[in-house]
C-alpha cells in the first residue's frame, strides 16, 4: 500500500507539472485539444483510483477478523496496472508538449524572419519609387526645355507683303515675255500624275479595318488620309458613319480642334443614324466648348439623351460628366 501511495503522489506531482506546461501552449489548436482530452481521461482515472483506495481501506478494516483472500490482491494489481498505463500516457503527453513548444519556437522564428524580409523589401520599393520619380521629373524638365527651344514656323522680321516671292523688279521688262511663254507651254505639256490609293482593292469592311490599323499604331496622319479615301469611295456603306467619326478623332488627338469640329459636324449632318452617332455628337459638343463656343457645345451635350435615348450607358454617363466638367447647368 505504501508503494501505491508513493506512486500516486508522484503522479499528482507530474499532473501539476503538466498543468503548468499547458500554460505555454499557445498554438496548434488540434494538438492542444488532444492534450486536454487526455487530461480529462486522466482526471477520470484518478477519481476511479480514489474510489478504489477508499474501497480497499474499507475492505482491509472489514476483513481484519476474516482470513485474507485473493480479492484485495486482485484489486491492487489491477489498479497498479492502470497506474502504469497512466504513467505511460503522461510520458506521451509530455513528449507532445515538447513537440508543440519546438514547433512554436520554429514558427516564431519564421514570423520574425518574414517581418524583417518584408521591411527590407518595402524599403527597397520606396527607394526605387523615389528614384523613379526623380528620373521622371528630370525627363519632363528636359522635354519642357526642348519644347521651349523649338522654333515655330514663320519669322518675326518685317517683309514686303506686296512683292511676290521670287519676283525681281530689275528683270521685269526683259524676262516677262519669255516667262509667260514658258508658263504657257508648260500648261499644255504638263501631265497630271495619278494619285496613289492607300486602301487595298478589297471589300469595304477590309478597307475600313485597314484604315483603322493606322489609328492603332499611332500614325494619325496616314489614318486621316486613309479614312478620307474610304469615306469618298464608300459614302453609302454602313461603315461610312463610323469612318467619319474616326476621321474627326485623327484631328482631335493632334489637338487640331477646328478641323475636328468640322469633321464631327459632317458626321452629325450626313450620318445621324450611324453606330457612332451619339459619340460623334458628344465629341462635337466638347470640341465646340474647347473652341470657345460654350453655349452651343453645352446644348449639343445636353441633347444627347433626348436625341439618342437608346445610346450606350457609357456614352450617357460621359455626357453627364462633361456637363459637370464644363458647368453646362449654369448656362
Amino acid at each position: 500500500m505504501n508503494s501505491f501511495y508513493i506512486s500516486l503522489q508522484k503522479f499528482i506531482i507530474f499532473f501539476v507539472l503538466l498543468l503548468s506546461l499547458s500554460n505555454f501552449a499557445t498554438a496548434e489548436d488540434e494538438q492542444i485539444n488532444a492534450v486536454t482530452d487526455q487530461l480529462n481521461i486522466i482526471a477520470q482515472d484518478l477519481k476511479t483510483l480514489e474510489k478504489a483506495v477508499y474501497k480497499t481501506s474499507d475492505i482491509s478494516t472489514f476483513t481484519n477478523s476474516i482470513p485474507s483472500s485473493g480479492l484485495n490482491e486482485e484489486i491492487l494489481t489491477r489498479h497498479l496496472l492502470k497506474l502504469n498505463e497512466i504513467e505511460d500516457q503522461f510520458r506521451l503527453l509530455t513528449n507532445r508538449f515538447e513537440e508543440v513548444n519546438f514547433k512554436l519556437d520554429k514558427l516564431s522564428n519564421r514570423v520574425t524572419k518574414i517581418q524583417s524580409d518584408s521591411q527590407l523589401r518595402f524599403s527597397d520599393l520606396e527607394s526605387s519609387k523615389i528614384t523613379d520619380t526623380t528620373k521622371l521629373n528630370k525627363k519632363t524638365n528636359k522635354n519642357r526645355k526642348k519644347k521651349e527651344k523649338v522654333k515655330l514656323p514663320g519669322t518675326d522680321k518685317p517683309q514686303d507683303l506686296g512683292a511676290a516671292p521670287g519676283y525681281s523688279l530689275d528683270t521685269k521688262g526683259t524676262t516677262q515675255a519669255t516667262q509667260s511663254v514658258q508658263a504657257k507651254a508648260s500648261v499644255f505639256t504638263e501631265e497630271r500624275k495619278p494619285s496613289t490609293s492607300l486602301l487595298p482593292d478589297k471589300s469595304p469592311k477590309d478597307q475600313y479595318d485597314f484604315a483603322l490599323s493606322f489609328m492603332k499604331v499611332g500614325d494619325y496622319e496616314t489614318a486621316e488620309l486613309a479614312l478620307r479615301e474610304f469615306i469618298d469611295r464608300n459614302k453609302t456603306d454602313g461603315l461610312a458613319g463610323n469612318a467619319q467619326y474616326w476621321y474627326g478623332e485623327t484631328f482631335r488627338i493632334r489637338q487640331l480642334y477646328s478641323d475636328a469640329a468640322t469633321a464631327y459636324l459632317d458626321g452629325y449632318q450626313n450620318y445621324p443614324k450611324s453606330q457612332k452617332a451619339p459619340e460623334n455628337l458628344l465629341k462635337l459638343g466638347t470640341t465646340m466648348v474647347q473652341l470657345g463656343e460654350k453655349d452651343q457645345g453645352c446644348k449639343m451635350i445636353k441633347g444627347i439623351k433626348k436625341q439618342y435615348p437608346k445610346a450606350s450607358q457609357s456614352v450617357l454617363q460621359k455626357a453627364q460628366y462633361e456637363q459637370k466638367r464644363f458647368k453646362c447647368s449654369k448656362t
